[in-house]
């Protein structure tokens, strides 16, 4: 007789309109940007039994109950990989119990050039400073979820004695969101930061970054996002674990239409082509199979996915491709790797 599985909660819904506000739940309202983090205080709290929080954001044509379903999904498969082999992940040996936060977005549009530019241009408005909310709700959310879970270095008087980890997952243009909220967040830690009585101003780290099919150009760790790693006179970063990309020439929103609207493919076609640290290249792996630790312990990770993520019969004449090709057992069985790397 098969073991009972373990209880998956619901995860949070965090929604933003179409100007990257906050919105009220059950209604078409915003929060005040000077609400944003009372507002959060009351609508997210961490449970104390959850060893492991992750904060998923979705990408292009994807709608909110889809986006939930998604993250509950690749959730769901690595319990399940984790139940079936926990010899696998042995950094998990004291458990895995997964909590979930799903920021969702208006992304859909009419699968077109015109589309993809409408949402690529939503997108950099609502993450852009000073021209939309969505890095300061995401860099709030990031920080409440700091401040509020256990320290995982501290001491195993805690109740939760191996503390909880904080993972970030995002697909397509959510990756875009997520780099822009560590990096807002990182400059505020007064705001943001944990608060601890030995040094109220440490900043929070996020412990694992997954990106799924990025839609962002290849450059844009240079260009955009340089500030998530460390550098000369500045050691500290908002990232403590590796960023990991997958990519798949099956991906035609970032290879073809990325091509057309960026004049260059994007990540998730190509991986990273440029980073101000030193990158790494792999595979994605069966999951039967382990992850060396020198495969994933570097700052920036290209996963290479081009045998799994090729997309059905039906999706490969799709204008998008495989680019929503992530949702397999090898993903989760990747997400849960970083998570007992994390240990």
């Amino acid at each position: 007789m098969n073991a009972p599985r373990t209880w998956l909660p619901a995860p949070i819904e965090i929604d933003l309109d179409h100007k990257g506000r906050l919105t009220v739940p059950g209604s078409d309202a915003h929060v005040p940007a000077n609400r944003v983090a009372e507002h959060l205080a009351r609508m997210v709290a961490v449970p104390r039994w959850a060893t492991d929080i992750h904060v998923y954001v979705h990408g292009w044509q994807t709608a909110p109950s889809s986006a939930t379903r998604t993250a509950m999904r690749l959730l769901r498969q690595s319990l399940d990989l984790y139940e079936g082999a926990p010899d696998r992940y042995p950094g998990l040996k004291a458990g895995y119990r997964p909590w979930c936060v799903v920021v969702r977005w208006p992304s859909s549009s009419l699968p077109t050039l015109r589309g993809y530019r409408r949402i690529r241009d939503r997108a950099h408005a609502m993450s852009a400073e000073g021209t939309g909310h969505a890095p300061y709700v995401l860099g709030h959310l990031l920080g409440y979820l700091d401040t509020e879970r256990a320290d995982p270095t501290a001491p195993a008087v805690l109740a939760n004695q191996n503390g909880q980890y904080l993972h970030l997952v995002g697909h397509s243009f959510g990756g875009r969101f997520l780099c822009e909220a560590m990096q807002r967040a990182a400059e505020r830690p007064p705001v943001l930061g944990w608060s601890t009585p030995h040094d109220p101003r440490r900043p929070f780290t996020v412990d694992s970054a997954l990106i799924f099919q990025m839609a962002a150009p290849r450059d844009a760790f240079v260009r955009h996002f340089g500030t998530l790693f460390p550098r000369d006179g500045h050691p500290g970063a908002p990232l403590r674990g590796p960023l990991v990309l997958t990519h798949s020439r099956w991906d035609r929103a970032t290879g073809f239409w990325h091509l057309r609207a960026e004049k260059a493919p994007g990540i998730g076609h190509s991986g990273a082509g440029a980073a101000p640290v030193p990158q790494f290249t792999t595979t994605l792996l069966p999951t039967y199979q382990v992850y060396e630790q020198t495969a994933l312990d570097h700052r920036v990770v290209n996963v290479g996915a081009d045998w799994l993520y090729r997309g059905s019969r039906r999706t490969r004449l799709h204008p998008s491709g495989a680019h929503s090709d992530f949702l397999r057992p090898e993903s989760s069985h990747l997400l849960l790797t970083l998570a007992d790397r994390s240990r």
